[in-house]
């Protein structure tokens, strides 16, 4: 019996080991690769100066209003994930991609998640890069958060908010953030384990399905959120904001309800039956505007949309 722990034992810490040997040749193999990314990894809009650190934003269009694009968490890179947005809206009204801190081509910041600091260096990246309201803000998932906040904060300069299957803050104030998730996949990403599952079949096919198969993206746009992923995907800065979005949901229900301007809510019909919780708070959202309005996409997931029938405007 001795002889067999024994060997159980020599087992044990030849594994662990070969682990460790793994993991180091990974970390110095996703090193390298980063270091190479970097050199093709260049801002396609402009940088700019924000509370110490560079802030990336992207512009384009033309008209009176401007669209303002805020991507949910974790979208790496809201200039890919918005593209089939704003390339469709271009001759109806100027639009604004922003990268939030540690998101795109923004720089990490040391300021913490505070949904107040958030808007606050939203609002500056709008005012240094000359991008004048009226602002229509546009929110993905968590970002509901920050496009409700900022009417709260900067009510004269907001024309309207459209929610894409946005969270509403009372959904977000009952539910302890999901970190955990964040930092396995940062790991995954830092020990190069990520960068190799990308060499094999099916695995980035796999995560692009969360989007319509990227079937609304150019090839360059494809091969750019590749980077994206493999560059900044739960940084920092992307995982404090889930970490402080409890606290920031409970800040924003204390704010000004209801808000005087119009918001529409596009729900995810096919999201919201996986999560009964879920459709229910977007009922609730219309309430938080003296005009508010849900559309219920009934072909539609929280990232992906095939709609039987053109959607109604929104732009009114």
């Amino acid at each position: 019996m001795k002889r067999v722990w024994k060997w159980a034992r020599r087992l044990i810490l030849y594994g662990l080991a070969l682990m460790i040997v793994v993991l180091i040749i990974g970390y110095v193999y996703q090193r390298a690769s980063v270091r190479a990314d970097l050199l093709k990894y260049k801002p396609v809009g402009t940088l700019h100066d924000v509370l110490g650190r560079k802030m990336h934003i992207y512009t384009g269009g033309q008209g009176d209003s401007t669209v303002v694009f805020n991507a949910g968490w974790g979208t790496v890179n809201p200039y890919v994930d918005f593209y089939p947005l704003y390339d469709k809206i271009d001759k109806q009204a100027r639009y604004a991609v922003v990268d939030r801190f540690g998101y795109g081509y923004s720089e990490l910041t040391d300021r913490t998640r505070d949904i107040d600091n958030i808007v606050e260096e939203t609002h500056e990246l709008l005012r240094v890069s000359g991008v004048r309201p009226p602002y229509l803000m546009v929110g993905h998932s968590l970002s509901a958060l920050e496009s409700i906040r900022f009417a709260q904060r900067y009510p004269d300069e907001v024309k309207g908010i459209v929610l894409i299957d946005g969270g509403s803050p009372e959904y977000y104030s009952k539910h302890a953030p999901l970190t955990v998730i964040s930092l396995v996949q940062r790991f995954l990403i830092d020990t190069g384990v990520a960068r190799t599952l990308y060499h094999f079949d099916g695995f980035a096919e796999s995560l692009a399905s969360e989007s319509n198969g990227q079937k609304l993206l150019p090839e360059n746009l494809k091969e750019l959120e590749r980077l994206s992923m493999l560059l900044k995907a739960n940084n920092g800065n992307i995982t404090d904001e889930m970490r402080q979005s409890q606290k920031n949901a409970k800040k924003v229900l204390q704010g000004q309800k209801p808000l005087k301007v119009p918001m529409t809510i596009i729900t995810a019909g096919s999201f919201g039956k996986a999560a009964v919780v879920w459709l229910e708070s977007q009922k609730a959202l219309p309430s938080w505007s003296v005009s508010g309005k849900q559309v219920i996409v009934e072909d539609a997931e929280h990232y992906r949309i095939k709609p039987r029938k053109p959607l109604p405007s929104v732009m009114g």
